[in-house]
């Protein structure tokens, strides 16, 4: 089972099912069984890249850097009278977290002890941008995440997923043809690298821009590769 798979794993469990099988009839679809009768197959939904050294997933670079950015920007402290959003802009290829973490930390810091703070760039080097701007109200922590920009990542983000939700589905809808038959049900599973886990807003954007389920599956099903009890489905 991959990472993908585990995710989905724990996803149909959250959602209820108390019989989930891998695999029920080997190494051919479906990926999963859960209640005996729905069909589960699973995909990456995902943008990709020439890295110089073939195809990879921008997911790869995004989701280690965001991470690291999320955890140095919370160490920073609790909020005192209010927080700040951070948001980071990116190319490839990416400097090494080893060179760029003290320059964004002391970038962060020097922000936070500003007598007089406005939100905007407080750090840009070849590849990297650190943007921040004030919450409406106080959070838990000082800085909290708001947003990234993948300057690799072709098209605004609910676009991509439309467009990439209709390659997954036409592709695993030729993978599933032969063995359709042997159940009544089939969802098809992805887990999304490419919002990471949409917010309400792009939510909402993206079930009233994309209110068609892709004709051949009873439920299409779009998981964060974070937390699989933050999903969406249509």
């Amino acid at each position: 089972m991959d990472t993908s798979e585990k995710i989905v794993n724990d996803l149909l469990h959250h959602i209820g099912f108390t019989n989930v099988v891998y695999e029920p009839d080997g190494n051919v679809p479906p990926d999963f069984l859960a209640d005996s009768r729905v069909a589960v197959e699973v995909r990456r939904l995902n943008q990709n890249f020439d890295s110089g050294n073939g195809m990879r997933g921008l997911e790869e670079a995004a989701i280690p850097l965001w991470q690291r950015v999320e955890n140095l920007a919370k160490s920073l402290g609790a909020a005192t009278g209010e927080s700040w959003f951070v948001f980071i802009r990116f190319s490839r290829p990416l400097k090494l977290w080893k060179e760029i973490e003290p320059k964004i930390r002391s970038a962060l810091v020097a922000f936070q002890q500003r007598a007089t703070k406005t939100g905007g760039s407080i750090y840009s080097t070849d590849g990297f941008e650190l943007e921040v701007f004030k919450a409406s109200k106080a959070h838990q922590t000082y800085y909290l995440m708001g947003g990234r920009s993948d300057r690799q990542s072709g098209g605004f983000i609910v676009a991509e997923m439309i467009k990439n939700i209709e390659h997954c589905s036409d592709e695993k809808l030729k993978k599933i043809a032969e063995y359709r038959s042997r159940y009544s049900e089939w969802w098809l599973a992805l887990v999304d690298h490419i919002g990471l886990g949409l917010d309400d807003f792009d939510k909402q954007q993206f079930l009233t821009t994309y209110a068609k389920r892709p004709a051949g599956w009873d439920k299409i099903i779009v998981v964060s590769p974070n937390d699989p009890t933050r999903y969406f489905e249509f």
